[in-house]
């Protein structure tokens, strides 16, 4: 610590101090930690009190859970607190938004909780041609390392460049990029920006080089593996020499046991699918029970998910791995009760039924049948086949299956069923009571990436009479059709549009007369030369917090969504107006809404008069879309309190749950789709059910690693996060008492960084 003296100039104040663990703070940047030691709980009280303004400085040794001052670096971060919310396990979560560097005079310690007194070192501002030079080659580094990194948080470290002040990109981005906690403290304790830029260009590039050597290494490990290819192929020819002598393979038996369990489909992964872990486990474990069991009784498995997700391709290759032939039943429209039993022998132009076609089709009697769209059969005078079809599926009776035009007993019971469905609520419980469900959910946009350039760009390059090779898309390429020339769950239409790109690229070929040498490269760029003007705005959170408007998750038959519900008022005799399409459930659901914050009018600051004297209208865009369901009942209660308290609702919040009269938040369906679809908007912060909290496991981690969470019970816990101000803007308006405070107690959380642990 440094020397101190009696005097005490402007740059030389005193503040609540709170040793951290495992992370570095930086000005300019905003994080959420944990604090559960008691002396750091009064220190962040103590700053609460006061002008919530706290002192944070990194531990030397994270493992020491009562540091004295002398273990903590000298240098630290003095920050704003932005929230500070009290967990059940008598921890408190606090977010922070870092405002300058501060170096350490002198602490005190009062039984754990210190006070810092500290030298501030606010940034002098550097500009010049050498600082111009030094951001340039940081821009030029980050991009190097996100091509050699594809598991970097790209949209983080991209932000973080727009930064126009050199001193907050330098902090922005020593903030996000991952390295050692001592390099970040090292960064943290260069006051100048021109050093700061330099070590970071130092980093950076020792970084690049890094990745680099693993590129060079894993090319290293693909041409031994193509050596062991050949020594395999040479062990393959000796055998057969053995064979033609009629010398006996000690290793013979055992490489046909290894072939038999390979062609069995016993394999670890299934190489025509990329992700759909959880999916692919439970497939796995019914083909492992039916390989044990000689005549397996169990569950017919059911896929339900958006279109182009890859049901139907998944009985496909079930069907290729356990070796059985695949047949597929359309079943959508499907009316008549006699596609699946057969008409009877009476009638002229008799048939038998579907079933009994697919498996004169397949000529096993243990095929795979496919029953595709599941979920349209339909129902009228001619009869039920939803009925028929509880017999074929319902493992205790298909063995006596009765066709009508056969007139004898069939046995079914070999036959691997599997059925497809967009949606559940259309299958009857009879049948749905028959049926296993797997649910195949929208994918991330890296798995479209990954699926595209694995399995898309190879297919349709060859169905183009291209080779892998005279066609190569970037993965920009890629992710500019992903984002703005398809809207969908699955890749059904990401497979099109590659399709149309390879299509001119033959057309290119042709017309140039070009040999095998031709070579076509489909960056970004090309992609809007190729395949015409963009066909949809990527869907973004709004741009700026709004009074009346609040970003709602809805779930859709191709996957989840995001609504901006807008609400304004009007003077009137407090009606309210409903538009965009909405169902008999969702206007429901408003009506509760708008009762609900009435009954709260008081608590929020407002009085019944003055809502009695205004027309309440409530508008979901893109009107001509129906709309349904109670899950935007959160959503329409805090577009109508943000409207009559003329208080913003942050810009980055999405919130999904129904509301009941009494305030409480129900679970609702659909979470993963939902969480997917705020991913892809842009949206940070989100707020769900409590009950829907087991839900998130479902996510993928690189998902859930870029969101903050929270689980609410009620519309007041809803508000306290999605409201942006603690008071109203317009006192005068909204007749607010000076004497009633607002229900929550905290500034709004900023977009934090993954929690860490204090």
């Amino acid at each position: 610590m440094e020397e101190y003296s009696d005097r005490t100039p402007s740059d030389i104040v005193s503040y609540p101090m709170v040793p951290i663990r495992d992370v570095v703070i930086f000005p300019f940047t905003k994080v959420a930690f944990k604090i559960g030691r008691p002396g750091s709980i009064r220190s962040l009280e103590g700053a609460l009190a006061s002008d919530r303004t706290i002192y944070l400085a990194t531990q030397h040794d994270a493992s020491i859970d009562e540091p004295v001052p002398d273990q903590v670096y000298g240098v630290g971060t003095i920050a704003r607190i932005l929230q500070a919310q009290k967990l059940e396990n008598g921890q408190t979560k606090v977010v922070v938004e870092g405002r300058e560097r501060a170096t350490t005079i002198r602490v005190a310690n009062d039984d754990g909780a210190f006070t810092a007194t500290v030298r501030r070192a606010p940034t002098a501002l550097e500009a010049g041609q050498r600082i111009d030079a030094l951001i340039q080659r940081i821009h030029q580094l980050v991009e190097s390392h996100l091509r050699l990194a594809p598991e970097a948080q790209t949209d983080a470290l991209q932000t973080a460049l727009r930064n126009q002040d050199p001193s907050h990109l330098a902090d922005a981005l020593a903030s996000q990029i991952k390295i050692a906690v001592e390099d970040k403290q090292g960064l943290l304790e260069i006051f100048s920006v021109h050093g700061r830029l330099q070590r970071l260009i130092e980093i950076l590039e020792s970084e690049v080089d890094k990745r680099q050597l693993d590129r060079t290494v894993q090319a290293r490990v693909k041409r031994q593996m193509e050596k062991a290819q050949k020594e395999y192929y040479l062990n393959e020819q000796i055998k057969a020499i053995h064979k033609e002598l009629g010398r006996k393979d000690e290793k013979a038996e055992m490489e046909d046991l290894r072939r038999r369990i390979e062609e069995a489909g016993m394999t670890e992964d299934n190489e025509d699918h990329h992700g759909l872990e959880k999916i692919k486990e439970r497939i796995l474990e019914n083909l492992a029970v039916r390989q044990l069991v000689k005549n397996p009784k169990g569950s017919i498995l059911c896929f339900v998910g958006p279109p182009g997700v890859g049901k139907t391709s998944l009985g496909k290759s079930i069907a290729r791995a356990t070796g059985r032939k695949f047949v597929r039943l359309s079943l959508g429209g499907v009316r008549d009760e006699a596609e699946i039993r057969g008409h009877r022998r009476t009638y002229i132009g008799a048939l038998p039924g579907q079933i009994i076609q697919m498996m004169k089709k397949a000529g096993a009697v243990n095929p795979l049948i496919l029953l595709d769209e599941v979920d349209k059969l339909g129902a009228d005078f001619r009869g039920d086949p939803s009925s028929a079809l509880l017999e074929v599926l319902d493992p205790e009776q298909n063995n006596t299956f009765q066709d009508h035009y056969l007139d004898v007993e069939y046995d079914l019971s070999k036959v691997f069923f599997i059925a497809t469905a967009n949606v559940l609520h259309t299958i009857p419980p009879a049948l749905q009571d028959r049926l296993e469900i797997l649910r195949l959910s929208g994918y991330t946009e890296r798995e479209k990436l990954e699926i595209a350039r694995r399995h898309l760009v190879v297919k349709q390059a060859e169905g183009s009479g291209l080779t892998p090779a005279q066609v190569e898309f970037t993965d920009e390429g890629l992710l500019e059709i992903i984002r703005h020339y398809t809207r969908e769950a699955g890749v059904r239409n990401l497979e099109r549009e590659i399709g149309a790109c390879c299509r001119k690229v033959a057309r290119k070929k042709v017309g140039a007369g070009a040999g095998e040498e031709f070579k076509e490269t489909i960056d970004a760029a090309r992609i809007e030369e190729m395949l015409g003007p963009i066909k949809f705005r990527q869907q973004v959170a709004a741009t700026e917090s709004e009074i009346g408007l609040a970003l709602g998750l809805a779930w859709t038959e191709v996957g989840g969504e995001v609504l901006q519900i807008e609400a304004t008022l009007t003077n009137g005799r407090g009606g309210v107006q409903l538009t965009g399409k909405l169902g008999e459930v969702m206007q429901e659901s408003a009506q509760a809404a708008l009762t609900c914050i009435k009954a709260r009018s008081e608590r929020l600051g407002m009085s019944l008069e003055h809502i009695r004297k205004r027309d309440l209208h409530v508008h979901i865009p893109e009107g001509a879309i129906p709309k349904d369901g109670p899950s935007a009942g959160v959503t329409l209660a805090t577009a109508m309190a943000s409207a009559l308290m003329r208080v913003p609702v942050r810009k980055d919040v999405a919130m999904t749950g129904e509301i009941t009269l009494r305030g409480k938040v129900l679970p609702v369906g659909g979470i993963k789709d939902k969480m997917l679809a705020a991913h892809r908007a842009g949206v940070t912060t989100l707020i769900i059910p409590k009950d829907n909290e087991k839900d998130v496991a479902e996510v993928p981690e690189e998902v859930r690693s870029v969101l903050a969470f929270h689980f609410v019970d009620s519309i007041d816990e809803v508000l306290a996060i999605a409201l942006e101000d603690a008071c109203p803007t317009d006192a005068a308006t909204t007749d607010v008492g000076a004497e009633q405070p607002p229900i929550w107690t905290t500034e709004p959380p900023a977009t934090p960084a993954p929690t860490m642990a204090e």
